[in-house]
């Protein structure tokens, strides 16, 4: 049934799609884990990094003894976010102050090096973060802007940057999926926006603009999931 490559995210991809041809109806459980995984042909091990993905998007919720159940998004408060998975090792305050001084550094260090094709890559991302948002595909919406900063990272010209920013890739993955569940269209709106300007300034090789671009860009975010780093 699934990718075998990707087995976590076609797994969260199927279960998302059940969920909105209302297979999975809001309020209902999720089958245990064993029986779930069995029926979709993977590990229990990927069955719960998509869960965990789904949970992160706001599209399931866990409750302690009860089981997990399928968020019911019209009624969700606009201030419920899943638990912050990496609670033991960082804060999540902590990850975007660091993406906030990472990032902007790439930004301005991948300035004017971006091939023709990795800009259309990034405009491609960019209009597709918008179109899935509109039909409400959060696992596209968010591999699209995952797509746009990674072809931005790989441009920069410092590779020890280049390294660390794939070693906490995980924890950045996260920040990027955590403010969605309360994310308002406008703000959606504001962050294709900003999408557009940072490809400008890349553009236009105008390395202090593209470093304030970015960094606005990230905090802007942090500011949806209630931070100001």
């Amino acid at each position: 049934m699934l990718n075998r490559t990707l087995v976590p995210q076609s797994a969260a991809r199927l279960i998302q799609d059940m969920i909105q041809r209302g297979e999975l109806a809001a309020g209902q459980k999720i089958p245990s884990q064993r029986e779930f995984s069995t029926k979709l042909g993977i590990s229990r091990a990927s069955l719960r990094e998509a869960l965990l993905t789904l949970e992160t998007l706001g599209l399931i919720k866990t409750e302690a003894g009860r089981g997990t159940f399928v968020a019911d998004r019209a009624s969700a408060s606009k201030n419920d976010m899943a638990p912050w998975r990496y609670s033991d090792s960082y804060s999540v305050f902590d990850v975007f102050q660091t993406r906030i001084m990472l990032e902007g550094s790439i930004a301005s260090l991948a300035a004017g090096r971006l091939t023709g094709n990795q800009l259309q890559a990034m405009e491609a991302a960019t209009k597709q973060m918008e179109e899935c948002w509109a039909k409400q595909d959060l696992l596209a919406n968010v591999e699209a802007d995952l797509e746009f900063h990674a072809i931005v990272a790989s441009a920069c010209s410092n590779a020890m940057m280049r390294a660390l920013y794939d070693v906490i890739r995980a924890q950045l993955t996260e920040t990027q999926r955590q403010p969605i569940p309360i994310t308002e269209p406008a703000r959606m709106q504001a962050s294709i926006a900003e999408h557009r300007r940072i490809i400008s300034a890349l553009r236009d090789n105008d390395p202090e603009r593209a470093r304030k671009e970015m960094e606005t860009h990230v905090l802007n975010t942090a500011r949806c999931a209630g931070l100001n780093p």
